[in-house]
């Protein structure tokens, strides 16, 4: 069962389950979530994780046993404004699937976290780096992983948590994306780089990084997918546990992802650098030599360039649809 799974990274994680010839079960209550997201060979049942009895009750007539949960609020600043409603979705709902989960037959849960949830101060983080969330969202998904220790511990119930770096890019079939304008990056810049007059704007010029602009660690989200299902693999096969975080150990500026923007963009985009916004991390990368130890991984869209022009393909197909 994949919870959010007609969300961005959800769809590509269900695409490569289904690939894999997984029976996958969809939960979504499409309030961010898109219909045309949703997998046709996978069964789809729309309704929220907060209700606790309904997801019980599909959880055991549908014989599920394995959970992988993304249902949540993810727009950061939204979060800041509204804490409350991301209270409810992100730690209350997840305390409801994982209610749900405890009264059945569910062997391994697998949890979308964030690098949110680590200390801003910090450049280069593995898992056991200081958890000091600045914000509503980092700070809901930080409850999330303490309540999943706390109750899948006691049942002896295997769980993954997977701290997503920034994710990015769009899958190789074309069929799957990122529709949600959540103010991301990537998003904005192949917005803008379909426009006759495109800017990327770039907030902070004067950072101590090697170009004075923030520095973020990408990950193509055909990449996380991948990791989803050998970690599902792992816990199942050896009844373990384990938190792994989920980048490419590598640092791209946001001046240097601008670039490669303009190198597929035939009208080249204004590059506008404006004042610091408050509370944006200057720069972190993970460390992930544990993830790639564990799981024997090796990314296969490592590189700038595929990102970038996934992301760009993706928004034109998107345009036209």
């Amino acid at each position: 069962m994949v919870t959010g799974g007609a969300g961005y990274i959800g769809s590509h994680i269900v695409e490569l389950l289904v690939k894999k010839n997984f029976k996958v079960l969809i939960i979504d209550d499409l309030s961010t979530g898109h219909k045309r997201l949703i997998n046709k060979k996978a069964k789809f049942i729309k309704c929220n994780v907060n209700q606790t009895f309904l997801i019980k009750k599909i959880i055991k007539e549908n014989k599920i046993d394995s959970v992988i949960h993304l249902a949540a609020k993810t727009n950061v600043a939204e979060a800041q404004k509204k804490p409350k409603f991301y209270y409810k979705n992100n730690i209350y709902g997840t305390l409801s699937l994982l209610k749900a989960c405890l009264k059945s037959n569910i062997k391994n849960f697998v949890f979308s976290s964030t690098c949110a949830v680590y200390e801003n101060k910090l450049f280069y983080v593995n898992e056991k780096s200081k958890r000091k969330p600045r914000g509503i969202y980092g700070y809901t998904k930080m409850i999330g992983e303490n309540l999943i220790k706390k109750y899948l511990n006691k049942k002896k119930k295997n769980y993954a948590i997977l701290r997503y770096f920034n994710v990015v890019g769009s899958s190789s079939s074309k069929k799957i994306g990122q529709i949600n304008k959540d103010d991301q990056l990537f998003k904005n810049f192949s917005l803008e780089s379909k426009k006759k007059k495109a800017v990327f704007n770039i907030y902070g010029y004067d950072y101590k990084t090697f170009d004075g602009t923030c520095v973020r660690d990408f990950i193509h989200v055909s990449d996380l997918a991948e990791i989803h299902i050998k970690v599902l693999s792992k816990i199942n096969n050896f009844n373990r546990s384990i938190i792994l975080n989920c980048g490419y150990g590598k640092g791209w500026s946001v001046l240097e992802v601008a670039n490669q923007f303009n190198y597929f963009t035939r009208n080249k985009a204004k590059i506008n650098f404006k004042e610091r916004r408050k509370g944006d991390i200057v720069e972190m990368v993970a460390d992930i030599s544990k993830l790639k130890r564990i799981l024997k991984w090796k990314p296969k869209f490592f590189d700038l360039k595929k990102m970038v022009k996934s992301s760009i393909e993706w928004e034109k197909k998107l345009n036209n649809y």
